[in-house]
């Protein structure tokens, strides 16, 4: 679940075990610091600073023609929205690179304490923002949030109802401000979901928690879904959850839903794998999925697998592994948390596909919590996390 949030442990001693870990190998993390804003023109008139002004205003326009206005969140590139796309091709505790082209997937920036990405989304709402969040502890997410609350926008908050410990500072200083803000039904295990809406047209979909001491050193990614049948989607199951109605979620053109149709969307990923699959995954323990995966290594499918605390599942790497698949696995202390959770099939091909979203590939995850999900098929996105998971499995040790 989250960075540090149980399925199939015993909760309490599986996060202080994390917390040790984690605390013996966090390097120092940079302060935070929010983009924005732009060199001071210098003063005075004549030839050369007409031309320096032009050269402003040309560079500027072509960033805007390349990446999509942030403020107003118009996009400008297939697909979707292209809002603060973050690519992160290199190394592990590398920072966020250039902006993906083309495409609406990011990874989340690593070696740095914010993800201004994340901030600059939120801060583009200008009549709506909905957001379902299993963990939020970000003060700098939690005071956009407040700020757009401020600036007139309707912001309304579900936080997990079984995380009050991380998320009760969050509750109280939005509800402060007068922030619509619940807890979330009792009716799921957890409400694991990751997702914010703004103004009805556009739904950012993540793999991870808006918790700022675990992003310097943990793989996640997200999607900037503008869809408007997936953000349809989307907004009736916020609406739906945020009074605690029951619901029989809608898939739109994309999305996956737990606990209702997130297993067989991911099974369909992978068992629609023709040459090559990946799997990047915090939890790996779901034996639908874990049979799905042995099935296509044993039928020839070039499969790769890349978890976090493999000992955890040492039985589920065998069979893998015994197929003729490979495996890595990352622990804390080793400064990579893989807390993603994607699938990616056949990259590089026609009918490539990425699967990726906030739900473990775990029972519970698959069918009790309240999970979102996204397939992606553009080109440019499965491409982006292809690299960066093709750079995570190499940075892994072997297992056996």
């Amino acid at each position: 679940m989250g960075a540090g949030s149980p399925q199939g442990r015993d909760p309490v001693e599986w996060r202080k075990a994390r917390d040790r870990a984690v605390a013996r190998s966090r390097r120092s993390n940079r302060s935070r610091r929010r983009s924005g804003g732009g060199r001071r023109s210098s003063r005075g008139g004549g030839y050369g600073a007409l031309l320096a002004l032009a050269a402003l205003l040309f560079g500027g326009y072509a960033y805007l023609q390349h990446k999509g206005d942030l403020t107003t969140g118009s996009p400008t590139g297939g697909g979707g929205g292209t809002h603060g796309a973050t690519a992160d091709p290199g190394a592990s505790g590398a920072s966020g690179g250039s902006p993906a082209a083309g495409g609406t997937a990011f990874v989340f920036a690593t070696g740095s304490t914010s993800e201004p990405a994340i901030y600059t989304f939120i801060d583009s709402a200008r009549s709506s923002l909905d957001m379902t969040m299993y963990e939020l502890s970000d003060t700098t997410a939690v005071s956009e949030l407040v700020a757009r609350k401020k600036a007139g926008v309707d912001v309304r908050v579900v936080l997990d109802q079984a995380e009050k410990t991380t998320n009760q500072s969050a509750f109280d200083t939005l509800r402060s401000a007068g922030v619509g803000v619940v807890w979330s039904s009792a009716t799921f295990q957890y409400t694991h979901q990751k997702t914010i809406t703004v103004d009805d047209r556009e739904s950012l979909i993540l793999t991870g928690n808006l918790t700022s001491k675990y992003y310097s050193e943990t793989r996640d990614y997200g999607d900037f879904d503008s869809d408007a049948t997936d953000v349809k989607a989307v907004v009736a199951v916020f609406d739906a959850d945020y009074t605690h109605s029951s619901i029989s979620p809608g898939d739109g053109d994309d999305l996956l839903w737990s606990p209702t149709t997130s297993r067989s969307r991911v099974l369909s990923v992978i068992n629609g794998a023709r040459k090559t699959l990946d799997v990047e995954g915090e939890e790996f323990s779901d034996t639908g999925v874990v049979n799905a995966i042995v099935a296509k290594a044993k039928a020839g499918v070039a499969v790769r697998v890349c978890v976090e605390s493999p000992s955890q599942y040492a039985s589920e790497i065998r069979k893998v592994v015994a197929a003729g698949g490979k495996v890595t696995g990352y622990s804390s202390e080793k400064g990579l948390y893989i807390h993603a959770k994607a699938v990616i099939a056949d990259a590089g091909l026609s009918d490539q596909t990425v699967e990726l979203g906030s739900m473990n590939y775990t029972s519970a995850s698959l069918s009790r919590n309240r999970e979102l999900g996204i397939v992606l098929r553009d080109a440019a996105d499965v491409s982006l996390i292809e690299k960066r998971f093709g750079a995570d499995f190499a940075g892994g040790s072997a297992q056996s």
